[in-house]
């Protein structure tokens, strides 16, 4: 099954973003060769150019006190665990305290490491990491796997409370919806969506067998899929087919 997820809003898109690159990161950071480790350290600027959002700290920092509160409203209710529940609260704190303890935004301090920062200039330029552009760089990636994986792990330390923080905060979120299975009736499907609720995310989830892709759109009334189908001209057609998926509905 292929799992296909749309954020109904800014913030969740960015967080989604973040966990894609961070997912990236750590499965670039544990294989030896050079070229998978210059790879990785791409990816950490990348990293660092989605944290650079001024409000991204605050609205991590905020949406994990916002989670704690709500679950903490469960205690006393026969039908939760008080030491699940705990050991998640305990999990959002530990989160929040890490995150709210680095100074400035995530990655700040990779930006005084002028080493990194040469490579950061450079790598946006088509093969503007030559050994002749960098010497240090290209010294660096004729270094043992184990000495590149240290360092590896040394830059990417001061980016974990936030790591952790979008894993958590994504996780409960994903958490929060229940499955439905629906039909694509002709290859569209549509859906309003119940009034006084707020959904954040939509998770689709469909047979790779029927060959099909989800063009999905959607907003706080509706929410519309459009399945398409990858021909051998090489684009995307409108599929007229009755098709069955699975849909979730986060908030």
């Amino acid at each position: 099954m292929i799992l296909y997820e749309y954020p109904f809003n800014e913030r969740i898109r960015t967080y989604l973003r973040l966990e894609h690159l961070f997912h990236r990161l750590g499965d670039l950071a544990v294989r030896e060769h050079p070229t998978d480790h210059h790879y990785a350290i791409t990816t950490i600027f990348e990293i660092m150019d989605v944290a650079a959002r001024a409000d991204l700290k605050t609205d991590v920092l905020k949406d994990l006190d916002r989670q704690k509160h709500a679950l903490n409203g469960y205690r006393g209710n026969p039908a939760i665990s008080e030491a699940v529940l705990d050991e998640v609260t305990g999990q959002l704190d530990e989160c929040f305290s890490a995150l709210n303890s680095l100074p400035g935004k995530a990655g700040q301090s990779l930006t005084e490491n002028d080493w990194l920062m040469s490579i950061r200039s450079r790598v946006g330029i088509p093969g503007g990491t030559c050994e002749f552009d960098l010497p240090a760089y290209f010294a660096w990636q004729h270094f043992d796997a184990a000495t590149r994986q240290n360092d590896l792990q040394r830059w990417t330390a001061t980016l974990v409370p936030l790591a952790e923080s979008i894993r958590m905060l994504l996780k409960l979120l994903r958490d929060s919806g229940s499955p439905q299975k629906v039909v694509a009736t002709g290859g569209q499907y549509q859906q309003t969506l119940p009034q006084g609720r707020t959904f954040h995310l939509l998770r689709l989830l469909i047979d790779p067998a029927l060959g099909l892709i989800p063009e999905i759109s959607g907003n706080r009334l509706i929410v519309s899929v459009r399945l398409m189908r990858h021909e051998r001209d090489d684009r995307l057609h409108s599929s007229t087919d009755d098709a069955a998926f699975e849909l979730t509905l986060c908030s």
